[in-house]
């Protein structure tokens, strides 16, 4: 399981008022390039996004679907990324000084990603949860009072 942690500059809430927007989703999210809907009941669990990944003009269509909404402290996702498969995406923020310390935990569960030892996926999830993590600051910290 890949993990990664980042202090944050705004409120617990603010980082909540991120997620909660489905539409954000590809600004923060390395690999998500584009959103093609969001379902009404967004985000609570059972509720999906539909986004691709990729560049193009290889673009995958997929889903991520909310497992648990528990605003502002966390949220598990379970994130669709096929031909690799599926990865939990755990989002455990608390508070932390005048800010917010936010980790991300992100584990494959299903598909050929499975398959692949972790310490040869390990290290390439956590670069890029950490410029996930960066993306979700610049957002979160812009709404910041």
């Amino acid at each position: 399981m890949a993990k990664n942690v980042r202090t944050m500059s705004c409120l617990p809430s603010d980082v909540f008022r991120v997620l909660e927007n489905g539409w954000l989703y590809p600004a923060w999210v390395v690999g998500a390039s584009r959103m093609r809907d969001v379902d009404d009941t967004w985000p609570s669990p059972g509720a999906e996004l539909h986004h691709s990944v990729g560049v193009w003009p290889a673009l995958l269509d997929d889903t991520t679907v909310v497992e648990e909404w528990l605003p502002p402290h966390r949220m598990v996702m379970r994130a669709k990324g096929w031909p690799i498969g599926e990865a939990r995406v755990t989002l455990r923020v608390r508070s932390w000084g005048d800010g917010a310390m936010v980790r991300i935990d992100e584990e494959p569960v299903s598909g050929p990603a499975t398959l692949v030892p972790s310490f040869l996926t390990t290290p390439l999830l956590r670069l890029r949860n950490a410029e996930t993590l960066h993306r979700l600051a610049y957002l979160a910290e812009g709404h910041a009072d």
